[in-house]
């Protein structure tokens, strides 16, 4: 476009004869305005997610959720027509939110509009132990609540936690406090409490 202006302001000035300094001006003036736009074009790309996440994150919000439930570093992302997603991170990691989170490098789980449930690979840590994540959801939307289920409990978080991608640094809990986690999100499955 900018050379087809460029050809039009020459032709022009050809023809009413206008002195080359004009010309000069004009071109200037046309390359400082549509240098900034040319490289904030070649910028966009630099901190946009890949491919992948951008699909994630378009999926989490088409199901009602939160698009910082996954943080950046997205490798690989499937679905299939009846909602079991399998996402693969370039590495395991951990993020904060009120709470540590960490995310194995494979996570995989059903998705259906407010929630995410049969998760594998995501884990909390409560009072120094780390649980399995077995499901997210958002009840209702304008309550601007989102609940884990952490095997043991429904943990509740604000909304505004997970608005943006958390950045996941490279960690992995003790071995230990998540087996000791485990052990006890199981152990409180198998009691079975009598109805109210």
């Amino acid at each position: 476009m900018a050379n087809l202006l460029l050809l039009l302001l020459l032709r022009q000035d050809r023809r009413r004869g206008a002195p080359a300094i004009f010309t000069a001006i004009v071109l200037l003036a046309v390359a400082v305005v549509l240098t900034p736009a040319a490289s904030e074009q070649s910028n966009e790309g630099v901190d946009a997610p890949s491919a992948p996440e951008k699909t994630v994150r378009e999926v989490l919000r088409s199901h009602g959720l939160p698009i910082g439930l996954v943080p950046h570093g997205v490798k690989e992302f499937r679905i299939d027509g009846e909602g079991r997603f399998q996402l693969q991170l370039e590495r395991p990691c951990n993020a904060r939110f009120e709470n540590e989170v960490h995310y194995d490098a494979n996570i995989t789980g059903t998705i259906s509009y407010g929630e995410m449930a049969a998760l594998s690979g995501i884990t909390a840590q409560e009072l120094f132990l780390w649980f399995p994540v077995k499901g997210i959801r958002v009840d209702i939307p304008s309550s601007g609540l989102i609940y884990f289920d952490v095997g043991v409990i429904f943990k509740q978080f604000s909304l505004s936690l997970f608005e943006t991608p958390p950045d996941c640094k490279a960690d992995q809990p003790s071995g230990a406090d998540l087996h000791e986690g485990i052990e006890i999100a199981l152990a409180i499955e198998k009691v079975s409490l009598p109805p109210i």
